[in-house]
Protein backbone atom coordinates (compact mmCIF):
# COMPACT_ATOMS: atom_id res chain seq x y z
CA UNK A 1 0.00 0.00 0.00
CA UNK A 2 1.30 3.53 -0.62
CA UNK A 3 1.31 6.09 1.89
CA UNK A 4 1.45 10.04 1.71
CA UNK A 5 1.67 12.85 4.36
CA UNK A 6 0.73 16.15 3.57
CA UNK A 7 2.47 18.07 5.97
CA UNK A 8 5.96 17.95 7.01
CA UNK A 9 5.75 19.60 10.66
CA UNK A 10 6.35 16.78 13.74
CA UNK A 11 3.65 14.86 13.92
CA UNK A 12 3.51 14.18 10.02
CA UNK A 13 7.17 13.46 9.95
CA UNK A 14 6.86 10.81 12.71
CA UNK A 15 3.75 9.08 11.67
CA UNK A 16 5.59 9.00 7.85
CA UNK A 17 9.03 7.53 9.41
CA UNK A 18 7.28 4.53 11.27
CA UNK A 19 4.92 4.07 7.83
CA UNK A 20 7.81 4.20 5.75
CA UNK A 21 9.35 1.14 7.69
CA UNK A 22 6.25 -1.40 6.10
CA UNK A 23 5.08 0.56 2.96
CA UNK A 24 6.26 3.29 -0.09
CA UNK A 25 5.69 6.43 2.11
CA UNK A 26 6.06 9.99 0.67
CA UNK A 27 6.43 13.15 2.55
CA UNK A 28 4.98 16.42 1.46
CA UNK A 29 6.34 19.88 2.57
CA UNK A 30 4.85 23.15 1.89
CA UNK A 31 7.94 24.82 1.35
CA UNK A 32 11.11 23.62 -1.16
CA UNK A 33 13.36 24.96 0.75
CA UNK A 34 12.52 22.84 3.70
CA UNK A 35 12.19 19.54 1.58
CA UNK A 36 15.54 19.87 0.11
CA UNK A 37 17.08 20.21 3.46
CA UNK A 38 15.23 17.40 4.90
CA UNK A 39 16.46 15.76 1.77
CA UNK A 40 19.92 16.91 2.34
CA UNK A 41 20.32 16.30 6.22
CA UNK A 42 17.79 13.30 6.04
CA UNK A 43 16.25 14.63 9.17
CA UNK A 44 13.33 17.07 9.96
CA UNK A 45 15.77 19.95 11.31
CA UNK A 46 13.43 22.60 12.20
CA UNK A 47 10.39 20.21 13.98
CA UNK A 48 12.14 16.70 14.82
CA UNK A 49 15.63 17.14 14.47
CA UNK A 50 16.34 14.12 17.00
CA UNK A 51 15.38 11.64 14.57
CA UNK A 52 16.89 10.86 11.64
CA UNK A 53 14.93 9.86 8.32
CA UNK A 54 14.68 6.31 7.24
CA UNK A 55 16.35 6.25 3.80
CA UNK A 56 13.35 4.56 2.39
CA UNK A 57 11.39 7.58 3.27
CA UNK A 58 11.23 10.27 -0.12
CA UNK A 59 10.42 13.54 0.73
CA UNK A 60 9.12 16.09 -1.61
CA UNK A 61 7.28 19.93 -2.58
CA UNK A 62 5.65 18.42 -5.57
CA UNK A 63 2.44 18.17 -4.36
CA UNK A 64 0.39 16.48 -7.69
CA UNK A 65 3.29 14.13 -7.24
CA UNK A 66 2.26 13.63 -3.61
CA UNK A 67 -1.29 12.66 -4.41
CA UNK A 68 -0.07 10.49 -7.70
CA UNK A 69 1.61 8.13 -5.29
CA UNK A 70 -1.64 7.76 -2.48
CA UNK A 71 -3.45 6.33 -5.41
CA UNK A 72 -5.29 3.24 -4.24
CA UNK A 73 -3.85 3.36 -0.53
CA UNK A 74 -3.72 6.14 1.93
CA UNK A 75 -3.68 9.83 2.43
CA UNK A 76 -2.89 11.18 5.55
CA UNK A 77 -3.41 15.39 6.20
CA UNK A 78 -0.79 16.48 8.96
CA UNK A 79 -1.71 19.82 8.93
CA UNK A 80 -2.92 21.80 11.45
CA UNK A 81 -6.27 22.14 11.82
CA UNK A 82 -6.34 25.73 10.34
CA UNK A 83 -5.04 24.17 7.25
CA UNK A 84 -7.47 21.37 6.86
CA UNK A 85 -10.10 23.33 4.83
CA UNK A 86 -7.53 24.54 2.37
CA UNK A 87 -6.00 20.84 2.13
CA UNK A 88 -9.01 19.28 1.51
CA UNK A 89 -10.44 21.63 -1.14
CA UNK A 90 -7.13 21.03 -3.13
CA UNK A 91 -7.90 17.29 -3.49
CA UNK A 92 -9.53 15.88 -6.87
CA UNK A 93 -12.45 15.14 -6.89
CA UNK A 94 -12.05 11.60 -8.28
CA UNK A 95 -9.58 10.95 -5.76
CA UNK A 96 -8.26 7.13 -5.52
CA UNK A 97 -7.22 7.07 -2.07
CA UNK A 98 -8.28 7.34 1.35
CA UNK A 99 -8.15 10.40 3.44
CA UNK A 100 -7.40 10.62 7.14
CA UNK A 101 -6.32 13.73 9.24
CA UNK A 102 -4.42 14.00 12.31
CA UNK A 103 -5.17 17.84 13.44
CA UNK A 104 -6.67 17.87 16.73
CA UNK A 105 -8.86 21.08 17.28
CA UNK A 106 -11.55 23.13 15.79
CA UNK A 107 -11.46 25.79 12.84
CA UNK A 108 -11.42 29.48 13.62
CA UNK A 109 -14.53 31.16 13.24
CA UNK A 110 -16.95 28.71 12.51
CA UNK A 111 -16.24 26.19 15.55
CA UNK A 112 -16.49 23.18 13.17
CA UNK A 113 -14.62 19.72 13.69
CA UNK A 114 -12.52 17.93 11.08
CA UNK A 115 -15.48 15.73 9.88
CA UNK A 116 -18.09 19.40 9.44
CA UNK A 117 -14.82 20.94 7.82
CA UNK A 118 -14.93 17.71 5.67
CA UNK A 119 -18.02 17.57 4.57
CA UNK A 120 -17.80 21.32 3.35
CA UNK A 121 -14.86 21.06 1.87
CA UNK A 122 -14.65 17.92 -0.41
CA UNK A 123 -16.76 15.13 -2.52
CA UNK A 124 -14.61 12.45 -0.96
CA UNK A 125 -16.60 10.15 1.05
CA UNK A 126 -13.97 7.95 2.15
CA UNK A 127 -12.63 10.17 5.05
CA UNK A 128 -12.25 9.89 8.81
CA UNK A 129 -9.72 10.64 11.48
CA UNK A 130 -6.65 8.96 13.18
CA UNK A 131 -5.61 10.22 16.78
CA UNK A 132 -5.08 9.29 20.36
CA UNK A 133 -2.38 9.94 22.75
CA UNK A 134 0.96 10.23 20.70
CA UNK A 135 3.88 12.53 21.24
CA UNK A 136 5.69 12.91 17.70
CA UNK A 137 9.13 12.04 19.35
CA UNK A 138 8.41 8.66 20.73
CA UNK A 139 6.35 7.66 17.32
CA UNK A 140 9.44 8.80 15.32
CA UNK A 141 11.55 7.02 17.92
CA UNK A 142 9.67 3.62 17.34
CA UNK A 143 8.38 3.98 21.11
CA UNK A 144 5.24 1.70 22.03
CA UNK A 145 1.83 3.73 20.74
CA UNK A 146 -1.70 3.13 20.65
CA UNK A 147 -4.49 5.09 17.94
CA UNK A 148 -7.51 5.25 16.84
CA UNK A 149 -8.75 5.43 13.67
CA UNK A 150 -12.41 6.63 13.25
CA UNK A 151 -14.49 6.83 10.25
CA UNK A 152 -18.09 6.18 9.52
CA UNK A 153 -16.39 3.81 6.58
CA UNK A 154 -15.51 0.35 8.20
CA UNK A 155 -12.97 -0.02 4.76
CA UNK A 156 -11.20 2.94 5.77
CA UNK A 157 -10.38 2.30 9.40
CA UNK A 158 -9.30 -1.08 8.23
CA UNK A 159 -7.41 0.59 5.58
CA UNK A 160 -5.26 2.25 8.58
CA UNK A 161 -5.02 -0.56 10.29
CA UNK A 162 -3.34 -2.30 7.18
CA UNK A 163 -1.14 1.00 6.82
CA UNK A 164 -0.10 1.59 10.53
CA UNK A 165 -0.72 -0.90 12.93
CA UNK A 166 2.92 -2.58 12.67
CA UNK A 167 6.08 -2.34 15.28
CA UNK A 168 5.39 -0.49 18.20
CA UNK A 169 2.02 1.14 17.02
CA UNK A 170 -1.19 -0.60 17.89
CA UNK A 171 -4.32 0.82 15.71
CA UNK A 172 -7.91 0.61 17.11
CA UNK A 173 -10.97 1.11 15.25
CA UNK A 174 -14.03 2.97 15.80
CA UNK A 175 -17.25 4.01 13.94
CA UNK A 176 -17.59 7.69 16.08
CA UNK A 177 -15.52 10.17 14.57
CA UNK A 178 -17.27 12.69 16.37
CA UNK A 179 -16.44 11.51 19.57
CA UNK A 180 -12.66 11.16 18.78
CA UNK A 181 -12.44 14.81 17.32
CA UNK A 182 -14.13 16.27 20.24
CA UNK A 183 -11.78 14.17 22.19
CA UNK A 184 -8.88 15.33 20.63
CA UNK A 185 -9.83 19.12 20.79
CA UNK A 186 -11.16 19.54 24.38
CA UNK A 187 -8.07 17.49 25.50
CA UNK A 188 -5.58 20.22 24.54
CA UNK A 189 -7.75 22.98 26.13
CA UNK A 190 -7.78 21.05 29.20
CA UNK A 191 -3.98 20.61 28.83
CA UNK A 192 -3.56 24.65 29.40
CA UNK A 193 -5.85 24.41 32.36
CA UNK A 194 -3.25 21.87 34.35
CA UNK A 195 -0.19 23.70 33.17
CA UNK A 196 -2.15 26.87 34.87
CA UNK A 197 -2.71 24.60 38.19
CA UNK A 198 0.83 22.91 38.05
CA UNK A 199 2.61 26.62 37.14
CA UNK A 200 0.47 27.88 40.53
CA UNK A 201 1.99 24.40 42.46
CA UNK A 202 -1.53 23.86 43.56
CA UNK A 203 -0.31 20.23 43.69
CA UNK A 204 -1.08 16.75 42.42
CA UNK A 205 -4.76 16.66 44.39
CA UNK A 206 -5.91 19.71 42.12
CA UNK A 207 -4.48 18.14 38.79
CA UNK A 208 -6.17 14.54 39.54
CA UNK A 209 -9.54 16.92 40.03
CA UNK A 210 -9.00 19.22 36.53
CA UNK A 211 -8.48 15.65 34.62
CA UNK A 212 -11.53 13.99 35.67
CA UNK A 213 -14.21 16.73 35.88
CA UNK A 214 -12.75 17.98 32.30
CA UNK A 215 -13.25 14.50 31.31
CA UNK A 216 -16.89 15.13 32.51
CA UNK A 217 -16.49 18.25 30.67
CA UNK A 218 -15.70 16.87 27.46
CA UNK A 219 -17.96 14.04 27.56
CA UNK A 220 -20.96 16.45 27.51
CA UNK A 221 -19.87 18.08 24.63
CA UNK A 222 -19.58 14.89 22.80
CA UNK A 223 -22.59 13.44 23.32
CA UNK A 224 -24.96 16.88 22.85
CA UNK A 225 -22.82 17.10 19.56
CA UNK A 226 -24.14 13.47 18.62
CA UNK A 227 -20.77 11.22 19.98
CA UNK A 228 -21.29 7.97 21.96
CA UNK A 229 -20.41 8.52 26.15
CA UNK A 230 -18.02 5.41 25.79
CA UNK A 231 -15.77 6.98 23.61
CA UNK A 232 -14.43 9.24 25.77
CA UNK A 233 -12.94 6.24 28.02
CA UNK A 234 -10.48 5.48 25.02
CA UNK A 235 -7.85 6.43 23.34
CA UNK A 236 -8.91 9.55 22.10
CA UNK A 237 -10.46 10.59 25.06
CA UNK A 238 -9.22 10.07 28.39
CA UNK A 239 -6.38 8.47 27.16
CA UNK A 240 -5.01 11.49 25.25
CA UNK A 241 -6.41 13.70 28.30
CA UNK A 242 -3.94 12.11 30.55
CA UNK A 243 -0.90 12.18 28.07
CA UNK A 244 -1.60 15.86 26.92
CA UNK A 245 -2.33 17.32 30.61
CA UNK A 246 0.83 15.11 32.78
CA UNK A 247 3.41 14.65 29.66
CA UNK A 248 6.22 16.90 29.80
CA UNK A 249 6.14 17.36 25.79
CA UNK A 250 2.78 18.75 25.74
CA UNK A 251 2.75 22.13 24.12
CA UNK A 252 -0.80 22.94 25.22
CA UNK A 253 0.51 22.15 29.15
CA UNK A 254 3.26 24.42 28.16
CA UNK A 255 1.71 27.23 27.37
CA UNK A 256 -0.59 27.04 30.46
CA UNK A 257 2.77 26.72 32.64
CA UNK A 258 3.67 30.09 30.98
CA UNK A 259 0.84 31.29 31.67
CA UNK A 260 0.88 31.08 35.33
CA UNK A 261 4.28 32.55 35.26
CA UNK A 262 2.58 35.71 34.19
CA UNK A 263 4.11 35.80 30.83
CA UNK A 264 2.02 37.65 27.47
CA UNK A 265 -0.44 34.89 25.26
CA UNK A 266 1.55 36.23 21.80
CA UNK A 267 4.99 35.60 23.50
CA UNK A 268 4.44 32.14 24.68
CA UNK A 269 3.08 31.06 21.59
CA UNK A 270 5.65 33.03 19.49
CA UNK A 271 8.75 31.13 21.52
CA UNK A 272 6.70 27.97 21.12
CA UNK A 273 7.58 27.15 17.25
CA UNK A 274 5.17 24.43 17.07
CA UNK A 275 1.15 25.06 17.14
CA UNK A 276 -0.58 24.95 20.53
CA UNK A 277 -4.18 24.02 18.82
CA UNK A 278 -5.64 24.83 22.12
CA UNK A 279 -5.35 28.18 22.19
CA UNK A 280 -7.47 28.80 19.15
CA UNK A 281 -9.65 25.97 20.03
CA UNK A 282 -10.84 27.42 23.83
CA UNK A 283 -12.61 30.04 22.58
CA UNK A 284 -14.43 28.02 19.72
CA UNK A 285 -14.83 25.19 22.12
CA UNK A 286 -16.81 27.12 24.55
CA UNK A 287 -18.83 28.82 21.77
CA UNK A 288 -20.04 25.61 20.98
CA UNK A 289 -20.67 24.32 23.80
CA UNK A 290 -23.23 27.45 24.79
CA UNK A 291 -24.77 26.79 21.33
CA UNK A 292 -26.26 23.43 22.92
CA UNK A 293 -26.44 24.55 26.15
CA UNK A 294 -23.62 22.74 27.97
CA UNK A 295 -21.79 23.60 31.16
CA UNK A 296 -18.06 23.46 30.51
CA UNK A 297 -16.25 25.71 33.89
CA UNK A 298 -13.07 24.64 33.34
CA UNK A 299 -13.11 25.25 29.43
CA UNK A 300 -14.82 28.74 30.32
CA UNK A 301 -12.19 29.90 33.02
CA UNK A 302 -9.39 28.98 29.95
CA UNK A 303 -10.88 31.19 27.55
CA UNK A 304 -11.20 34.34 30.39
CA UNK A 305 -7.45 33.88 31.06
CA UNK A 306 -6.34 33.45 27.35
CA UNK A 307 -8.28 36.39 26.55
CA UNK A 308 -6.68 38.28 29.39
CA UNK A 309 -10.18 38.98 31.08
CA UNK A 310 -9.26 36.92 34.10
CA UNK A 311 -5.40 36.15 35.93
CA UNK A 312 -4.82 32.65 36.85
CA UNK A 313 -5.68 33.45 40.39
CA UNK A 314 -8.60 34.84 39.64
CA UNK A 315 -10.65 31.74 37.16
CA UNK A 316 -9.42 29.44 40.17
CA UNK A 317 -11.14 31.92 42.55
CA UNK A 318 -14.59 31.30 40.05
CA UNK A 319 -14.20 27.82 40.16
CA UNK A 320 -13.64 27.04 43.71
CA UNK A 321 -16.61 29.40 44.26
CA UNK A 322 -18.81 27.41 42.71
CA UNK A 323 -22.04 25.36 44.31
CA UNK A 324 -21.96 22.04 45.31
CA UNK A 325 -23.34 19.14 43.18
CA UNK A 326 -24.03 15.69 42.59
CA UNK A 327 -21.03 14.08 40.73
CA UNK A 328 -23.10 11.67 37.96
Amino acid sequence: MNLTVLGAGAWGTALAIHASASHPTRLWARDPAQAARMRSLRRNARYLAEVALPPALQVTSDFAAALRHARGGLLVVATPMAALDEMLRRLPDDLDAGVLWLCKGVQGGTGWFGHEVARAATRATRVGVLSGPSFALEVARGQPTALVAASADPGLVEQAVAGFHAGGMRIYTSADPIGVEVGGAVKNVLAIATGLADGMQLGLNARAALVTRGLAEMTRLGVALGAEAQTFMGLSGLGDLVLTTTGDLSRNRSVGLRLAEGRPLARIVAELGHVAEGVTSAPMVLQRAHARGVEMPIVEAVVQVLDGRAAPEEALARLLRRDARAEA
